[in-house]
């Protein structure tokens, strides 16, 4: 089960971190990936990280801005988001698969999403 939080409302350029919280005791054996889906716009994938946190992955409208990072000891993975734009508003989602993957179709697992909401 995967259980995100620390969404909210944060101006144009602000920062923000989200994290997701698994339970179990195999979430160092899975990649964990940050989905977002704004309002009429389908899932897309923002960033993802392997097992060991040793290799990211990050969609390019958010390269440079964002970064992904996990805590194996502690089941989270987190989402730092830096320099936040209005085309930065969604719901984001955590997600957990064996591998790291792109296609929202393809996760094992999915976490309930919170809302990031940037305003101009």
């Amino acid at each position: 089960q995967l259980q995100a939080s620390g969404g909210g409302v944060v101006q144009a350029g602000g920062s923000l971190r989200i994290s997701c919280v698994a339970s179990g005791r195999t979430f160092s054996s899975f990649a964990m990936h940050w989905f977002r889906q704004a309002p009429g716009n389908e899932r897309e994938f923002v960033a993802a990280i392997n097992w060991s946190g040793g290799s990211t992955n990050y969609a390019e409208p958010v390269k440079g801005r964002f970064t992904i990072s996990r805590d194996n000891a502690k089941n989270t993975v987190y989402l730092q988001m830096n320099s936040l734009k209005p085309e930065d508003t969604a719901v984001y989602y955590c997600a957990a698969d064996p591998l790291v993957r792109k296609s929202p179709y393809e996760m094992n697992f999915w976490g309930k999403g919170t809302l990031v909401t940037v305003s101009s």
